[in-house]
């Protein structure tokens, strides 16, 4: 059952992929996902009260007009076999899927400070270059980081972050302790 979201996002991108409606698809996934993912979407979509029908019928009332019939039935097969909670793993995966499919992939970077434009731009370029495709840059602002970055992408992770590096400097001045005390 874990991997019920990844077979409802392969074969919607089989489906678009067959129809030549990646770039259409891609759109749309992105769109339904950031506004499933709202904290009131989410509380709608699986409060144990609110019928299928009623949310079949919130999903018709907001989406028909901007989404895909396609997308459109795949809301509904979710809501009527009472699957919503692989709604969204299974949009992130297709997205997922359509943008590796276009060489494209996203890079989560953690600072403590915002960058600036600039720094971001370089930052995907440098990425770009590396990774041999187009690359997003995502930057999460974490204070507790102190200092430096940290980036995961595509199952690469790099950590140069103070927090990180002071965390190994203690390590090995325990370590060398530990050592100097058993001689």
């Amino acid at each position: 059952m874990a991997d019920l979201g990844k077979r409802y996002a392969t074969a919607l991108f089989e489906l678009s992929a067959e129809q030549n409606l990646l770039a259409l698809y891609l759109d749309q996934a992105t769109f339904l996902r950031n506004a499933l993912q709202e904290e009131e979407c989410r509380t709608f979509l699986t409060h144990p009260r609110i019928t299928g029908a009623e949310k079949i019928a919130f999903f018709d009332r907001v989406f028909v007009e901007h989404i895909h019939p396609h997308l459109m039935g795949f809301l509904h097969l979710a809501v009527n076999k009472n699957r919503e909670e692989f709604l969204l793993p299974a949009l992130n995966q297709l997205v997922e899927m359509i943008r590796a499919h276009h060489n494209k992939t996203t890079a989560k970077v953690v600072s403590a400070v915002p960058l600036s434009e600039g720094q971001m731009a370089n930052m995907s370029s440098l990425l770009a270059r590396k990774l041999n495709k187009e690359v997003d840059v995502h930057v999460v602002v974490d204070p507790a980081v102190i200092g430096g970055l940290s980036i995961q992408v595509d199952g690469f992770f790099v950590d140069r972050t103070l927090r990180y590096l002071l965390r190994n400097m203690k390590e090995e001045v325990n370590q060398l302790v530990k050592k100097e005390s058993g001689k």
